[in-house]
């Protein structure tokens, strides 16, 4: 797409990095803009079933460039803020809707903005070397990015409270124990794991991955009745694919079945 944001497409699965290593990729005007694309991209794709989310060098994102920031600060103050609306809240919004998993290979310090990006997305694969820190309160803001949103459902109220407040680092290993990563893995496996575990999702039924996805976003709202009947609408639209009708026929000749994501 551009420098800052590269794009990589192999085996059905789209890699998405994070291209300022020097910055510990930290997002500028233009990087937010190219990454959004790599999504919407993603998302249209009928060749990408899944997508990995990752970042060049040391770091996986460092949020906000500050020195940017700074910049704007001096320039519009009144405006600079229009980030969060014109920028972080298309990109959550982006990962919460692909109708494909999207997996964070978190591969250093997650901080701010970018530790947001990385809990926004259906999963989480951290190096043993990783690390988050939710940054917003050391420069006097409050939460974006959907922390706000996904911490609490993540690891719960007063965790996400302790969180946003303290503003302290956390290690990968405590983000496991607290429920904000599924896995941590020795720093040089972390590729290879979060592909083979792209590479699987790619394999299976896309699109009831995307069912699940709305699924789960819708509960985290609604009342049980709500709930139920919204099950019942993904279900029996889903009673209808390719790759249920195969799959059924498959389990019942105790077959593998195999899924072409439609």
């Amino acid at each position: 797409m551009t420098d800052s944001v590269r794009w990589d497409l192999d085996q059905a699965v789209a890699t998405i990095t994070l291209n300022r290593p020097e910055a510990r990729n930290a997002l500028t005007a233009e990087m937010k803009t190219a990454l959004l694309a790599s999504l919407e991209r993603a998302a249209a794709s009928p060749d990408a079933r899944a997508v990995v989310l990752t970042g060049a060098g040391a770091g996986f994102c460092t949020g906000q460039d500050l020195r940017e920031h700074a910049q704007e600060l001096e320039g519009a103050p009144g405006q600079v803020m229009n980030t969060v609306r014109e920028h972080y809240n298309p990109i959550v919004r982006a990962i919460r809707s692909m109708p494909k998993p999207v997996i964070a290979a978190v591969n250093g310090v997650a901080a701010g903005a970018g530790a947001g990006l990385a809990f926004a997305c259906d999963l989480r694969v951290a190096a043993r070397g990783a690390s988050f820190l939710m940054a917003f309160a050391r420069v006097g803001l409050a939460a974006d990015t959907g922390a706000s949103w996904t911490l609490q459902r993540l690891a719960g109220l007063g965790r996400a409270a302790e969180l946003l407040m303290l503003a302290e680092p956390i290690t990968a290993t405590r983000a496991l124990e607290v429920g904000l990563v599924n896995a941590v893995v020795e720093d040089a496996e972390l590729p290879a794991v979060a592909g083979a575990l792209a590479t699987r999702l790619a394999a299976g039924p896309t699109a009831a991955y995307a069912g699940i996805k709305a699924q789960l976003d819708y509960a985290a709202a609604h009342g049980l009745a709500d709930t139920l009947e919204q099950e019942a609408d993904i279900q029996a639209s889903l009673g209808r694919t390719e790759d249920h009708r195969t799959a059924t026929f498959a389990f019942a000749q105790r077959q593998t079945p195999t899924f072409q994501g439609r």
